[in-house]
């Protein structure tokens, strides 16, 4: 079984599981052993063999009993934004260092609940501000498939992990596009959901109305069993949603309408996705798109097409306007949410000062990196008396306009809408030291989806690069609650593709 391991499926691991074809605790020393090999990838902070070993014996308790649910004894790993109560929680942050928190963030416990076993905590961007995992402070996270390159980012480590066959599934987050971009360019699978529908409590904050939990898995079925527990309505979330079109926001929710549409799909025989309308937003295919992944993408399209769905054009004119709206947003809220780490209570202080004062900027100075640092100025500044009107209202009315233009896209012209996740495969770290704003026009197609709220995620499509070496992945975004519909139309193509089975050469 171990042998297999690395690229088993969630379900297929299940069984093996419930039959005692192997023990949750062989599953867990074998992942502790993947994650020790593949070091060189720096996804993982802090790792825990007592800690894993014991929620694995607990696990194969629940086997033995008959009570295992579909994740009981599956490895999993947690992205280092999550709280935990034994493991340390960092945010890839020397501010946070040493932290422990006294809780579990209400997606950890769900998934602990449900009898997953945690191998540790992942690799991020500091804070979660990045789109390559280059801005932690402990290290760039590598991609499985080419060391040299960035995983993506924030949520680099969970991407990785899952790519090198470590875990076969991880969480992550999305801020301005954090699970998709790093999925994408690690071949592998990953979706945010609906902001709501996943409590963000226990999850340290960037931007709060735009951050939303989503899991990253090899393949779109993996995904569902994962999203479904990790989802459903918390009272100790101000922004937790308690129903999600009528339908009450709780767990089997997701599972029940993925169910639904694969039971519609399968009814049509060898054009499972006929009347599944398609919209490809026309600003989507522009100069700023590297051939080779508007190719993959195209032949992504092609197979869809294949399968008896319609392609339809569409426009979202305003998409190059989510990265300046983003890029005021986000930081804004930043500045707020990061203010909290003043060197009183929790993380680090300055060891040398003379007064309060000194003693907050100090600890600010030593304990932020610079991304930290530039998008706390920003934010600040937006927010300031004089600028506040000028910039930040002016960011939320154009907000207001890109969710508009997708409203209109999905009310009248299409189902689901599909495009590129990234303008290019990963760049090779340290591309874009000398210029820290390269990272955020990578976003371009990612940020829209976060500013409107809406779900979606991304799927290996293909290849690109020099030799052809480095994955690209396929978007696909869908009206609010449509997450199971999303996943669904995913696993479609995945049934007739094998690019989310690909391995990459480890060296």
């Amino acid at each position: 079984m171990s042998s297999n391991f690395e690229f088993s499926g969630i379900a297929e691991l299940g069984i093996a599981l419930r039959e005692r074809k192997v023990s949750a605790c062989e599953l867990a020393q074998a992942s502790l052993n993947l994650a020790k090999q593949h070091t060189n990838l720096n996804a993982f902070l802090h790792i825990d063999d007592q800690l894993t070993l014991e929620q694995a014996k607990h696990a194969d308790a629940l086997l033995a009993q008959g009570k295992g649910g579909p994740l009981t004894g599956i490895p999993i790993a947690h992205k280092d934004i999550f709280v935990t109560q034994k493991w340390k929680t960092t945010a890839a942050s020397k501010m946070l260092e040493h932290y422990t928190s006294p809780f579990d963030a209400t997606v950890v416990q769900r998934l602990n609940d449900a009898g997953a076993v945690s191998v540790g905590k992942l690799n991020c961007d500091e804070f979660a501000m990045g789109s390559g995992n280059e801005n932690s402070a402990f290290g760039a996270t590598r991609n499985p498939w080419d060391p040299e390159s960035v995983p993506g980012g924030s949520s680099g480590g969970s991407a990785a992990a899952v790519a090198a066959g470590i875990v076969p599934a991880t969480t992550g987050t999305d801020t301005g596009g954090s699970v998709r971009q790093p999925a994408a360019l690690c071949g592998v699978s990953g979706i945010k959901p609906t902001y709501g529908t996943v409590s963000r409590f226990g999850m340290i904050a960037f931007g709060s109305s735009l951050d939303q939990a989503g899991p990253i898995a090899r393949s779109a079925n993996d995904l569902v069993d994962i999203l479904d527990i990790m989802g459903g309505f918390d009272e100790r979330d101000s922004t937790s949603l308690e129903t999600c079109d009528g339908i009450a926001n709780q767990p089997g929710r997701v599972r029940e309408a993925y169910d639904t549409k694969q039971a519609h799909f399968s009814g049509q025989g060898s054009q499972p996705l006929k009347g599944l309308r398609i919209g490809v937003p026309k600003e989507y295919f522009n100069a700023s798109l590297a051939p080779d992944v508007a190719q993959a993408v195209e032949t992504a399209l092609a197979q869809y097409e294949s399968l008896g769905a319609v392609r339809v054009e569409i426009s979202l004119p305003r998409t190059q306007l989510a990265i300046p709206s983003y890029y005021v947003i986000a930081p804004a809220e930043a500045s707020s949410n990061l203010s909290r780490y003043d060197g009183v209570r929790y993380g680090l202080r300055a060891a040398d000062y003379n007064n309060l004062e000194e003693m907050t900027s100090r600890t600010r100075a030593e304990g932020f990196g610079d991304e930290v640092k530039r998008r706390i100025m920003v934010g600040t500044y937006v927010l300031c008396h004089g600028y506040y009107d000028a910039y930040y209202l002016q960011a939320q009315r154009v907000r207001r306009m890109i969710t508009d233009d997708f409203q209109q896209a999905f009310a009248e012209k299409c189902d689901v809408i599909m495009g590129p996740v990234t303008p290019s495969v990963a760049k090779k770290i340290g591309d874009n030291r000398d210029d820290p704003t390269a990272d955020w026009l990578a976003d371009v197609y990612t940020l829209g989806v976060s500013l409107a709220g809406l779900p979606a995620m991304s799927i290996p499509c293909g290849f690109g690069g020099q030799n052809a070496t480095l994955p690209i992945g396929l978007q696909l975004i869908g009206n609010y609650f449509t997450e199971g519909q999303l996943l669904a139309v995913a696993d479609r193509y995945q049934n007739v593709t094998d690019w989310h089975q690909r391995k990459p050469d480890q060296k």
